[in-house]
């Protein structure tokens, strides 16, 4: 009996810490950033469908999508980001979905599916269990401004375009707790998992 387990957090809480934890022990995670990009390479469906909808002006010289001049398209307008995301999300969710098949038909038995955006997304239903990595405001805030060398004004702007991590702990069926070292982030992972009998 394979269990799939939809895991998120926020910008800087340490998701990309415990993703790369279970990649370590070997689990299958499949990375919805990944998929978005795979999902919109030459040939795609979803790359079609872009082109038809913003026309060759979005293209590099390759013929591969300029992600910079397709975002300050739909950075600027509402209609064209949503135009944009009503193509690219169902074909994320269908590699996904199609990846998570493959893995339950090898019977693993921990499926991980690496989702940032799953509560806003109402994606919970791609996945039997929640699992939310989750650090407070002031951790997310230094760690956002360290990594991304930003002010706190920049970082706090990013922290803020997102859903407040404390609403999603309400949604979470686990949360790890990531405000101290990665040993007791790593001790909590493997509990949790353990107690949800999928390792």
């Amino acid at each position: 009996m394979s269990l799939t387990v939809g895991l998120t957090g926020g910008i800087a809480s340490g998701k990309s810490t415990v993703s790369s934890l279970l990649i370590e022990q070997g689990y299958t995670v499949i990375d919805a950033d990944i998929e978005a990009r795979l999902a919109v390479e030459k040939g795609e469906e979803a790359y079609q469908e872009i082109v038809r909808h913003f026309g060759e002006c979005i293209l590099l010289e390759g013929g591969s999508i300029d992600r910079a001049k397709l975002g300050s398209i739909i950075f600027h307008d509402e209609k064209e980001r949503k135009a944009l995301n009503s193509i690219v999300h169902p074909a994320v969710r269908k590699r996904m979905t199609a990846k998570k098949e493959q893995a339950i038909s090898h019977n693993e038995q921990l499926i991980i599916l690496d989702i940032p955006l799953l509560f806003e997304s109402k994606l919970q239903y791609m996945c039997d269990r929640t699992l939310l990595v989750y650090a407070d405001d002031h951790t997310q805030l230094q760690r956002l401004m360290q990594r991304n060398q930003l002010s706190e004004n920049e970082a706090m702007a990013r922290i803020q375009s997102q859903m407040p991590l404390r609403d999603k702990k309400a949604l979470a069926d686990a949360v790890i707790d990531n405000n101290g070292a990665i040993e007791e982030t790593e001790k909590q992972l493997w509990d949790i998992l353990r107690k949800w009998n999928a390792i």
